[in-house]
């Protein structure tokens, strides 16, 4: 019984060492959002001014979301003006730039909602970065700004 108990012991010692945990840790998902920040500053769709991109919140801070859990948040704006151009179509492209920014250059998986495909009111976009559990969701508005983004991670451990 005695060896049975040590074995057990060991085997939970060799995981965590060996970083076999139940999940991200804070320190990589901060460090992959705060990757999300820099991205949009570079990406080639926000770096241009008329873009009027803007970093509201920066993902440097943890922010307390439970008890002895944090997070970290990224929120940001981005104009793209509607010129002579039905509202719909002004909708769709913008969502479409959205989503394809996010999948091929954030790497972002999309859960896709056909149900608002053709409404007027705005419409949201959300994915996940399933292995660090970071969430994104981006509201496309029918008036400025036209993309609201907030990103963030789960609430872990620090």
């Amino acid at each position: 019984m005695r060896f049975a108990r040590l074995m057990v012991a060991g085997l939970a010692l060799v995981m965590v060492s060996s970083g076999c945990t139940s999940g991200p840790s804070l320190k990589d998902a901060a460090a992959e959002l705060q990757k999300d920040a820099q991205r949009l500053e570079t990406n080639d769709l926000f770096k241009n001014p008329l873009m009027k991109l803007r970093i509201l919140q920066r993902p440097d801070q943890d922010i307390r979301c439970d008890k002895d859990k944090f997070r970290r948040v990224l929120r940001a704006t981005a104009d793209d003006e509607r010129v002579n151009e039905p509202l719909d179509s002004h909708l769709g492209r913008a969502q479409a730039l959205m989503e394809n920014v996010l999948v091929q250059n954030f790497g972002y998986k999309l859960e896709y909602d056909y149900s608002q495909m053709n409404t007027n009111e705005g419409r949201f976009i959300h994915g996940t970065k399933k292995d660090l559990g970071i969430t994104v969701t981006v509201y496309v508005a029918p008036e400025a700004p036209t993309w609201r983004l907030d990103a963030m991670t789960p609430c872990l451990p620090q």
